[in-house]
């Protein structure tokens, strides 16, 4: 019989135990208290482009958990270009984001409002002009930079730096021609938006490049 309770007791012990210590993580969070930036603030990109990293933010009640299912309402204040979609609902992490394209301004602000949060988060993004030519050097077994980016109709001249021979050779396209390690191969010319892979045709599994168009 004493074993018996003692039996008992243990359970409730472990049952009382791990009701205090997990009973903070199961309650559901509260209303939305705070809405703060997550990803993409201060990214510096190119006139009528959509950013590389999508905007984010993360909701919070006024505990600091994070709170899911929520409406977020995303304007552009000023400075041009769009945001897609206008409205997007946190995660179960609380996270909500949205595709932002800058405009012809050189700053674009936006924010990303929560209904019964006084404070929006606020975003603050800056535009340039894409570069008309760029210039990558051929290195021992690496193109430098590994993406070079120009806007429509620009250029991009390759210069052969290393100590051994290598190509540059896009599928399909242009072509350096034979393995060499010195004098360029270019300038070439990009018509089309979007992004463009080559390689090495002497390393071909290691050594590749890109180049991508923007408008």
């Amino acid at each position: 019989m004493k074993r018996r309770q003692w039996a008992w007791w243990g359970v409730l012990v472990g049952t009382v135990w791990a009701s205090g210590c997990n009973g903070g993580g199961t309650q559901p969070p509260g209303p939305p208290a705070d809405v703060v930036v997550s990803g993409g603030g201060g990214q510096s990109w190119y006139f009528n482009n959509p950013l590389p990293v999508p905007l984010s933010v993360t909701v919070f009640d006024v505990s600091g958990r994070p709170v899911p299912g929520v409406v977020v309402m995303w304007t552009v204040e000023s400075g041009g270009g769009a945001v897609s979609p206008v409205q997007s609902s946190t995660d179960p992490n609380g996270i909500a984001s949205t595709s932002d394209s800058v405009g012809s301004s050189t700053i674009q602000r936006v924010s990303a409002a929560v209904n019964g949060v006084p404070s929006p988060a606020s975003f603050t993004e800056v535009a340039t002009g894409a570069p008309t030519s760029a210039a990558v050097d051929v290195k021992d077994n690496f193109f430098d930079p590994a993406t070079a980016i120009v806007q429509v109709n620009g250029t991009v001249t390759w210069t052969f730096r290393g100590a051994i021979d290598h190509t540059v050779t896009f599928t399909g396209g242009s072509d350096s021609g034979t393995p060499q390690a010195s004098g360029s191969f270019g300038p070439i010319t990009f018509t089309t938006v979007g992004t463009s892979s080559y390689h090495c045709k002497v390393h071909p599994a290691t050594m590749t490049g890109s180049v991508r168009v923007v408008h």
